[in-house]
């Protein structure tokens, strides 16, 4: 973990509640990292997954949900924001050689990135990004390099039905699967395949393991997802 003052270079709004803001400059995060904004009269900061990372500047992904993130979304080019950075456990890339990248609305955050970092390697990934309806894969341009299907609930954009039918409807060569998305697609994943990893969403208030607020229930005992993740082995934990 680092504390960086960092400065905006955009907020950019996708759709009317979603907004990509890059931060600069900052350190090489690992994929599947997370940071926390602190915003400008609120005592808790935000936590964010890396979205993007362009080697000098960071990018993250955020939806308007409440008071914090709406401070944030007005946020202007040139302001400095206080960030904790390089938090939490990263996607262990060297387990793969033909990762299945599966996202979930703005579950795809952390998948942009991770994309990047297997083709790094030499690696080029196949991603299924999913939504309830075609406008929350607002997103969607920023993955046109990479082979990618969709899912809608509604048929709007690609497959119509949830993420899980739709992977089984495409039978996908993978060796693991690297996911992030709602509680409820998660749980699903199993009914598809038990050879992946998991991003974990939880309520934060430190980031970094002191208060216990992101506590799970995992086949080991108790973890937290701030500390010990927010990356799990599907088949590790245990959904209530």
């Amino acid at each position: 973990m680092k504390q960086e003052i960092l400065t905006v270079k955009s907020n950019i709004a996708l759709a009317s509640d979603v907004y990509k803001m890059t931060l600069g400059e900052c350190e090489k995060p690992i994929p599947g990292q997370f940071v926390e904004i602190a915003v400008d009269g609120f005592t808790l900061r935000r936590p964010f997954c890396v979205y993007d990372y362009d080697g000098k500047n960071m990018t993250v992904l955020y939806k308007v949900l409440g008071e914090g993130t709406k401070a944030m979304s007005k946020m202007q080019s040139g302001q400095k924001a206080d960030v904790l950075t390089g938090l939490g456990n990263g996607f262990d890339i060297e387990k793969s050689s033909k990762p299945l990248l599966i996202g979930g609305g703005l579950g795809a955050a952390p998948l942009l990135y991770l994309a990047k970092c297997f083709r790094e390697k030499g690696i080029e990934p196949v991603l299924f990004l999913g939504a309830k309806t075609a406008s929350e894969l607002c997103f969607l341009s920023d993955f046109k390099d990479f082979k990618v299907y969709t899912s809608t609930d509604d048929g709007s954009e690609g497959f119509k039905g949830t993420i899980v039918d739709g992977l089984k409807n495409l039978s996908l060569d993978f060796d693991r699967f690297y996911a992030c998305g709602s509680v409820n697609m998660l749980k699903s994943l199993p009914s598809f395949s038990d050879r992946g990893y998991i991003s974990m969403e939880a309520r934060m208030a430190c980031g970094f393991g002191a208060c216990m607020g992101c506590s799970i229930h995992t086949a080991s005992g108790t973890k937290r997802v701030c500390k010990d993740g927010p990356i799990f082995d599907v088949k590790e934990v245990i959904f209530d």
